[in-house]
């Protein structure tokens, strides 16, 4: 599993001629990261002078971020594995007419699946917004560029896993479930980039 390696062998892995991971896996790996920075700041917070006010609302969002890192991390293994099944789908032989039914199905069903990985990723990564916009407004200050770059990285994976998302749906040809996707993949833009854009001009460093 990627995410059993070390930082060093992942980084070389992605480096390599290798299809996967690719910039799914990455996009993953972004976003575990900036929910993992998210859950520091609260936790940085909560038992702190002059926060006590806020304590309880950190001690949820440090939860919550947590869990959310821990399922995105999982999700740089699900990236990979969903585009090996394209690529094996892609392998099946095409002698036949029926084997090219057979084939041209399961690409058809091994691409949606390669869709709907970072799909969920970008809705569960962007649903940590507000979040982060809390903790950079009301945490320990000492740590408001820990929060900064937390919706940095957030932004950054979001952003990714659309991406993902958009090159996997020029090779579906259910019309319905590409104009569904690509309404949501472009909603989650632009509220990302407008709310990462509002939140840290008002960052103050």
């Amino acid at each position: 599993m990627l995410i059993n390696l070390k930082v060093k062998d992942f980084i070389q892995e992605v480096a390599s001629d290798s299809p996967a991971p690719g910039g799914g896996s990455v996009a993953a790996l972004s976003c575990s990261l900036g929910a993992s920075l998210l859950s520091m700041q609260a936790n940085l917070t909560v038992g702190k002078k002059g926060y006590e006010a806020v304590e309880d609302k950190m001690k949820e969002v440090a939860m919550i971020a947590k869990s959310a890192a821990d399922k995105f991390l999982k999700t740089i293994d699900d990236d990979t594995k969903a585009f090996d099944a394209f690529f094996e789908a892609m392998k099946m032989p095409k002698d036949t007419d029926e084997q090219k039914a057979a084939r041209s199905a399961a690409m058809q069903g091994a691409a949606k699946g390669a869709t709907l990985v970072p799909l969920q990723l970008a809705i569960d990564a962007a649903s940590l917004i507000d979040m982060a916009k809390y903790c950079i407004e009301n945490g320990n200050k000492n740590a408001t560029s820990d929060g900064a770059v937390a919706l940095t990285m957030l932004r950054s994976g979001i952003l990714g896993a659309i991406y993902n998302v958009r090159i996997n749906l020029g090779s579906i040809k259910d019309t319905e479930f590409v104009e569904k996707t690509a309404a949501k993949v472009d909603k989650i833009e632009k509220t990302t980039k407008e709310k990462e854009e509002e939140i840290l001009s008002k960052v103050q460093l």
